[in-house]
């Protein structure tokens, strides 16, 4: 058994409002996986989705999944058994599968951009810089880099001597784990910078890739309608995801204040629950050719169904 337990301060005392919050959070889970799932069978499935622009929409679906299963689960069984507690294994891999999650989304943004920036701004080049071995390759490059970046991070909290086991939010966050440390976190600080300064990097390269497609699609209006169906919807991910993880990550190692914690469980919980759901609604909604195929299948279960029940 684990020796170390950490208490999860963020639960609401009331327990009637605990079944309530359970009940919603079950709920939004199974959609959640649901309309993911909907749309991943959907783009594999359907060949002609087998495009670029889909086989990364599909990569942010299923880590979304990854996301929402890192942090459901454990939030649902603390409701129902009215528990607050995570042993240190636990909160080592619970942090390790957010954390993942987190660079993966952004940097599945990051490489979106780019896509999109081709595909607006050198439309006759498309097909040839974008070769199915290069998407393979930006795939394995989003995750592996993302992998990469948590492994050492949680590698050098788990060798952290702790003196303390309070953590003031629904789940495990490093930053949190860090600051219950006794000794010295230079290293953890430094290496935070250093991530801090990649998703900087990722950020700027963002920006350029969009400010080229905007002035692009401000000349055309075949480029204006190609910006509205398929980048709008890459900007309010962007933008809710980015808004709302800056601003936790700001709190956790400036923040102070019980006003401002408030604040930051409830963006907290946003970032993990809002993009996995919101993701397949904006896409699966603006995308006409997702649409359409996703009631097409439809379509084909209902009559199967149908036809079963009259045999």
């Amino acid at each position: 058994m684990d020796p170390f337990i950490f208490v999860l301060h963020g639960l609401n005392d009331s327990r009637t409002n605990k079944h309530i919050y359970f009940a919603f959070g079950l709920v939004v889970y199974i959609v959640t996986l649901f309309v993911n799932l909907t749309l991943i069978i959907t783009i594999i499935l359907e060949k002609t989705l087998h495009e670029p622009m889909y086989l990364f929409i599909c990569n942010l679906f299923l880590n979304g999944i990854c996301g929402a299963s890192a942090f459901y689960p454990k939030i649902l069984a603390d409701l129902f058994l009215d528990s607050n507690i995570i042993s240190f294994t636990g909160c080592l891999i619970q942090m390790y599968i957010i954390y993942c999650y987190l660079f993966c989304e952004f940097t599945s943004l990051t490489v979106m951009a780019y896509d999109r920036y081709v595909a607006i701004c050198k439309p006759l080049e498309y097909h040839n810089v974008m070769t199915h071995q290069k998407v393979v390759n930006l795939l394995v490059f989003i995750w592996i880099f993302s992998l990469l970046q948590v492994s050492v991070a949680i590698v050098l909290t788990a060798q952290t001597p702790l003196c303390g086991n309070d953590i003031d939010k629904l789940y495990c966050f490093n930053w949190d784990v860090v600051k219950l440390s006794c000794t010295d976190i230079t290293v953890n600080n430094v290496y935070g910078y250093i991530i801090m300064f990649f998703q900087l990097f990722q950020a700027v390269f963002i920006i350029i890739s969009y400010t080229r497609i905007i002035r692009a699609a401000l000349k055309s209006k075949t480029e204006r309608v190609k910006f509205m169906q398929t980048c709008l919807p890459h900007l309010i991910t962007l933008i809710n995801f980015t808004i709302s993880v800056l601003f936790d990550v700001l709190c956790a190692r400036y923040g102070k204040g019980q006003e401002l914690q408030t604040l930051r469980n409830i963006l907290g919980i946003e970032f993990l629950v809002v993009p996995p759901l919101l993701n397949p609604i904006i896409y699966g909604l603006k995308m006409n050719q997702i649409r359409r195929f996703v009631r097409m299948y439809s379509h084909k279960i209902n009559f199967r169904t149908s036809v079963a029940h009259q045999g």
